[in-house]
């Protein structure tokens, strides 16, 4: 009985230091509801697939939030290992100098095979310094998609298989379902992402200089053109006739799509995942709406989404681990299991690939939309926006744009005063970073 006793100590103790002896990884992120639980899975996955690190996810709220928290974290000494970013916080997190380790060069110090040019050309550049080296790592990457309900439509009287592609048809499929007594018929979520970001791109129109703020600094909003006032002001007259509703900032209108409220809506392709879970009608995705007269358009859209940043002052085995968990996301096998889940991009051609050939698209419709419309040769002015205090120069967008819904500014004085304040913030911006 005491050999017993004694051997079972001894298994104890073994898997005590065994368990002491995993270096542990901080991982900090922005991930709620079924994004939170995929994100809880990709850390159990790695750390069952070895033994010497394991993955810690913690929620920290929004991408602000978690931003906000990051940045006090690391002035008192404790931040985490990874933090997940949004891609509006890009430029603050490349101009944070001490703050972070480029992510190349983690995985070029731990020994890791990396190659950036085995990711998504359009995903990689973005999180890319001018000098070629990858700073972050394009973990959830999306962009802007055109979400629809086909039992709305049917019963409509519209195609279910046709959606809208233009704004003029976008206008009329909203006229046709609220005349069959749909409340909502359109709505959006991330109005500057969706609105005037990708908006810009997909035309193929300046949305700042400086290639959108990619070249510099010293970048200058320029939305206030035309093009951009002439569909701020169709947006006004379909919120005046109850065709497009309003349903607030940030992602909020999310809910009121998937929950069957509003029939269409221009959001995220992640919202994917939400949508195959939840909705309890059939749904689907197709492209960005674009105007069939502006030369160049339909172009591409721009990344959303978020990538992983590894915060400085780590110990080098710890950093080591770090760059495992980044080989492990990279597998073509993880990753394509991923962009199947969620809806984000996939990170990888090879994960792409793997995604075709497996019958995915042809069975689910409309889910290789965003990769589709990620892939497109860019432009100068369809590249991506990276510019600093961005996160304040969307709440300036959210706000300006709010009083056009409720029809207290126009269309013109609205954006005028957003590019205005906008760059006011990036003049402070290139003043703090000089």
């Amino acid at each position: 009985m005491k050999l017993k006793l004694s051997l079972t100590a001894l298994a104890l103790g073994l898997a005590s230091v065994s368990a002491q002896a995993q270096v542990e990884i901080q991982w900090w992120h922005s991930m709620g509801g079924a994004l939170g639980e995929w994100v809880n899975d990709h850390a159990k996955d790695f750390n069952a697939s070895q033994t010497q690190y394991k993955i810690v996810p913690t929620f920290k709220g929004s991408y602000d939030e978690s931003m906000t928290a990051a940045i006090a974290a690391f002035r008192a000494g404790n931040a985490p290992h990874i933090l997940q970013v949004f891609e509006v916080g890009t430029a603050t997190m490349m101009a944070s100098k001490g703050a972070i380790v480029p992510v190349g060069k983690i995985m070029s110090d731990a020994g890791v095979k990396f190659d950036p040019k085995n990711y998504v050309p359009a995903v990689a550049g973005y999180y890319t310094a001018p000098s070629g080296q990858m700073l972050s790592f394009p973990f959830n990457s999306s962009t802007t998609v055109f979400h629809y309900n086909k039992d709305a439509f049917k019963a409509a009287g519209l195609d279910p298989e046709k959606p809208p592609t233009t704004w003029p048809e976008v206008a009329l499929a909203a006229g046709k379902l609220k005349a069959s007594g749909h409340r909502c018929p359109f709505t959006t979520s991330w109005v500057s992402w969706t609105q005037l970001e990708s908006f810009s791109a997909w035309h193929n129109t300046e949305f700042a200089t400086k290639g959108n703020g990619m070249r510099g600094i010293d970048a200058r909003l320029t939305y206030n053109t035309p093009l951009h006032v002439r569909h701020i002001d169709n947006l006004a007259n379909m919120a005046k006739t109850g065709l497009f509703v309003y349903k607030g900032r940030g992602n909020a209108a999310d809910a009121v799509f998937v929950s069957g409220e509003c029939a269409m809506m221009t959001g995220s392709s992640a919202l994917y995942g939400n949508i195959k879970r939840n909705a309890k009608f059939a749904s689907g995705i197709s492209t960005l709406p674009y105007y069939p007269d502006v030369a160049g358009s339909p172009q591409n859209t721009v990344i959303g989404g978020a990538s992983l940043w590894v915060m400085s002052g780590k110990k080098a085995d710890e950093y080591k681990g770090v760059a495992q968990f980044f080989a492990h996301l990279s597998k073509p096998e993880v990753d394509a299991r991923s962009h199947q889940r969620t809806g984000y991009l996939p990170l990888t051609p090879a994960s792409f690939e793997m995604t075709d050939k497996s019958g995915f698209y042809k069975q689910n419709p409309g889910t290789d939309v965003s990769v589709n419309q990620m892939i497109r040769k860019t432009t100068d002015k369809s590249r991506g926006i990276r510019l600093g205090n961005f996160v304040q120069i969307r709440t300036i967008n959210d706000e300006e744009l709010e009083q056009v819904w409720s029809g207290k500014k126009s269309p013109q004085e609205a954006l005028d005063t957003a590019v205005k304040r906008g760059n006011e913030q990036l003049e402070r911006f290139e003043k703090a970073n000089k």
